[in-house]
């Protein structure tokens, strides 16, 4: 079976992920209009795992709640204390490889469907030409500066618009395949 890596992103339009302090409020909306789940329940429903850096497990650490039931892999070179969310009931590991032993070692064990989550994670999968799907939401919103989606790359990757949608507040939802 082969392995597909998809991204679901939520993005400022001038193309941020995150404010600079890693704070997400500017996705939220303006409270005009409920942004609801924009096809991201469906999204996780065809997910076997997802795979996210350190500064982006923080982030949901900080969350109220454990948002996932999909096994979670948490990329850092570092020690991370999986204490806490394990004890919230998440299923996660920490792995530090290269993107292309990361999709095999968890193909390996079953995990094909691969969500990839956080601006360099993105970034590091993008650049090893392994993510198969982009979901990118973007809020009519400009926050000015914070953590790009998309970074330098050594060559172009080429994309196919799929589809488009408008849902109510603003936010444009397009998805390209490779």
């Amino acid at each position: 079976m082969n392995t597909i890596c998809s991204v679901f992103v939520g993005v400022s339009l001038d193309g941020f992920i995150a404010r600079a302090d890693g704070t997400l409020d500017f996705l939220e909306g303006d409270g005009t209009a409920p942004l609801g789940d924009n096809g991201y329940d469906t999204f996780m429903a065809g997910i076997d795992a997802i795979v996210m850096g350190r500064k982006t497990f923080e982030t949901v650490m900080s969350f109220a709640t454990w948002p996932y039931t999909k096994k979670v892999i948490v990329l850092s070179s570092g020690q991370v204390d999986l204490t806490a969310a394990r004890a919230r009931g998440a299923d996660v590991d920490v792995m530090n490889a290269p993107p292309e032993q990361i999709v095999a070692d968890l193909a390996d064990k079953g995990h094909y469907r691969l969500y990839e989550d956080g601006g360099g994670t993105i970034q590091r999968f993008l650049r090893a030409c392994l993510i198969d799907r982009l979901i990118i939401s973007q809020l009519p919103v400009l926050i000015g500066q914070g953590v790009p989606l998309f970074g330098a790359l050594e060559k172009d990757i080429r994309l196919k618009l799929v589809a488009s949608r408008t849902f109510p507040g603003g936010l444009v939802q397009s998805e390209y395949v490779r």
